[in-house]
């Protein structure tokens, strides 16, 4: 019989699925009104600054300018502006929400040196915290978002009031780099017409879609390894939210199944994973259970007994035992054993049906 010994270390188990790679934010910039646009310079891959000029319009005036059309465009002035007021109240609510959370750590890591306070519970105000930095980073991105929307507005107005005027240049409302171009020839566009298609590289998060009954055991904070991407070695990465909407997706075999995207955030240096572009496919592999020393026996030793429960035969003075054990949990190689067996134990890997307790066995080392 093939015997491998019962060991005593770390235990995980994990749900692995493929993901793709996805820009966590991504910009289509549109013609702010109808003229005609001259030829675009820049191509997919270029990098641009924020406010840096993307195109340029010639405005293309009506031959009478009514005042509903002036109108509607000043109109669209105060919207831009009062979308300025309310990014800046976010802003002023994300850095409030950032110093509480920074103050609950505080006090966390103060009672947690007293032993007052778990470590799960420090855990959790740390990931707090770096939420409430991130959503203090996605405020200010608005903020500049807006202004940028202000000055197109109050331009278009401009080009409306004086007919003849200079060409109209729109600008990159965020740095990062161009996507996708959608027309680079110089013709006529309209008012809403998509130019071109911006992100930063560097804010890059990974999709996974998990059926519904994993995504469940996949809490926001779970560590995540990220494998097969193409590089070296694996990348780490934390679960930051599960959608709350799934979605009916057809499997190779026809079978329909209920998936739910998780979203996860990549933790690990930018500089290992700066090759890593939008679209590109890796494997997941998320970590639902993980803890720091237990006794557990390779998975194919563990076998259901008739009667209910699990067991496993362990070599002792050249004979199978059968030793009924209790099993807490289950991973693709290892299996956790709570009780029944100690460290140490020499178990048969995949007993063959006609073994039973008393077998006189010549064990062989896997």
């Amino acid at each position: 019989m093939e015997v491998a010994a019962v060991t005593e270390g770390p235990f995980e188990t994990s749900i692995e699925e493929d993901g793709k790679t996805r820009l966590r934010d991504r910009y289509v910039v549109a013609a702010p009104l109808a003229g005609t646009l001259a030829r675009i310079a820049l191509r997919e891959g270029d990098a641009v600054e924020a406010g840096a000029a993307l195109a340029s319009i010639t405005p293309v005036l009506p031959a009478m300018l009514d005042e509903r059309t002036r109108r509607e465009q000043q109109l669209r002035v105060e919207i831009a502006q009062a979308q300025v007021q309310r990014v800046a109240a976010r802003i002023e609510g994300a850095k409030v929400a950032l110093a509480q959370a920074r103050n609950e750590q505080q006090r966390s890591e103060q009672l947690a040196k007293q032993g007052f306070v778990a470590p799960t519970r420090l855990e959790t105000e740390r990931l707090a915290v770096q939420a409430a930095q991130k959503d203090l980073e996605a405020a200010t991105e608005e903020g500049h978002i807006a202004a940028h929307e202000v000055e197109q507005a109050r331009a278009a107005l401009l080009a409306l009031t004086q007919p003849g005027g200079r060409g109209f240049a729109v600008r990159a409302p965020v740095a990062g780099r161009v996507l996708k171009v959608a027309q680079a020839s110089e013709g006529p566009v309209s008012l809403g017409t998509p130019l071109l298609e911006l992100g930063d590289t560097a804010r890059l998060e990974v999709v996974a879609e998990l059926l519904t009954a994993d995504a469940l055991r996949a809490r926001p904070g779970s560590a995540v390894r990220i494998e097969r991407w193409g590089g070296d070695g694996t990348l780490e990465g934390r679960v930051r939210a599960v959608e709350p909407a799934a979605f009916t997706k057809i499997s190779a075999l026809g079978v329909e199944e209920q998936r739910v995207r998780v979203l996860i955030d990549l933790t690990s240096p930018a500089e290992q994973w700066r090759a890593l572009g939008d679209g590109f496919r890796v494997g997941v592999r998320i970590v639902t259970r993980s803890l720091p020393k237990v006794v557990k026996a390779p998975v194919s030793a563990v076998f259901p007994r008739p009667e209910g429960g699990s067991a496993v035969f362990v070599v002792e003075g050249g004979r199978a035992r059968l030793v009924p054990v209790q099993v807490g949990a289950r991973n693709g190689q290892e299996a956790w054993i709570e009780s029944g067996v100690a460290p140490g134990a020499q178990v048969i890997v995949y007993p063959p049906a006609a073994t039973r307790d008393g077998l006189r066995v010549k064990p062989r080392q896997v």
